[in-house]
């Protein structure tokens, strides 16, 4: 028997999840059906183009349901709480500077299903996360990205 795998998240995250899965199920799935319909309206299915990227975002949209569904039911709510103060972990917010140049930045280190990169949100398996998780405020860190190796400061963990 295989074990379902965990899906870190903070509260917020699987709030989220649970708006999206709620929005597919009662608006998305429906939509998608009325436009079926309406293609199947235009008569040969064959060379039905409506009917066709219907049909298509139909299986989008109920394989993300079924995804997330997962997600939720193998959630694991990330509580930073219990870990000391300073120290990054899963949930947290870091802030470091690069070196030497001392440009900083901000990422708050979350599950994968939660991870959007352009919000600064980086899934606990990025490398960057990677090198971060366990150090502490005034810890140097080197990060191998696919863009070489650099070295940080961590000025802040909230």
């Amino acid at each position: 028997m295989m074990t379902e795998k965990v899906y870190p998240m903070t509260l917020e995250g699987k709030e989220k999840l649970e708006n999206e899965l709620n929005e597919l199920k009662t608006v998305k799935r429906k939509e998608v059906v009325e436009r079926i319909k309406i293609a199947r309206g235009f008569g040969d299915l064959s060379e039905n183009s409506e009917y066709e990227s219907a049909k298509d975002e139909q299986a989008f949209i109920e394989g993300r349901i079924s995804t997330i569904e997962n997600m939720l039911q193998n959630a694991q709510i990330i509580d930073s709480s219990n870990s000391k103060e300073g120290e990054v972990t899963l949930g947290r917010s870091v802030i470091f500077k690069e070196l030497p140049d001392g440009i900083e930045e901000e990422y708050t280190i979350v599950g994968k299903a939660e991870a959007d990169p352009f919000s600064g949100k980086i899934s606990n398996e990025s490398p960057i996360a990677q090198a971060l998780l366990g150090k502490t405020v005034g810890d140097k860190v080197q990060i191998n990205t696919p863009g070489g190796t650099m070295e940080v400061e961590i000025t802040n963990v909230f």
